[in-house]
């Protein structure tokens, strides 16, 4: 046996609710009628958004453990970096340009050179580039208000939808 749906439940509820309104009831009968079909459907809505709650801290929980990750792995690069510029630094200052082990061999090499801008007021302009302007923007916010009072704007309506509020 498969457990009944949200969709499912929904799908019934609706089929008796087309089922009472053709049945000559009191209103009272009819009453009772909903609160007993209503009943499941709110339980199994209950449970549903229990259960996204319980995904969403999940997912809470997944962001955080992601960002404690992140800080430690740059740490750890950091931790490296500094470690690898303590033996140029070594080598360095005692004059040692090649170091050779079983396992693996440490030599200074030069890097390419790189060019240093030390006023960049004095570079000329020819050695500028020009970023290509940003693209226009549409304001959402701004044809909202046209359309409220009362303008046409081509191209644009407002729709409203829908959203479940979870208190």
């Amino acid at each position: 046996m498969s457990a009944i749906t949200l969709y499912q439940l929904a799908q019934e509820y609706r089929a008796d609710l087309d089922h009472l309104a053709d049945l000559d009831l009191p209103p009272e009968a009819v009453q009772d009628t909903l609160e007993s079909l209503g009943g499941e459907l709110e339980v199994k809505a209950q449970n549903v958004i229990a259960f996204m709650r319980n995904l969403e801290s999940t997912a809470d929980a997944i962001k955080e453990a992601e960002k404690r990750m992140a800080e430690r792995r740059k740490a750890i690069e950091k931790r490296a970096d500094s470690l690898k510029q303590y033996v140029l630094d070594t080598m360095q200052h005692n004059g040692i340009q090649k170091i050779e082990c079983p396992l693996f061999r440490i030599s200074i090499a030069k890097n390419p050179p790189s060019v240093e801008i030390i006023d960049e007021r004095q570079i000329p302009t020819h050695y500028l580039t020009d970023p290509p302007p940003p693209l226009p923007q549409i304001d959402k916010k701004l044809i909202a208000q046209a359309i409220k009072d009362g303008f046409e704007v081509p191209g644009a309506k407002l729709s409203q939808g829908y959203r479940l509020a979870i208190k």
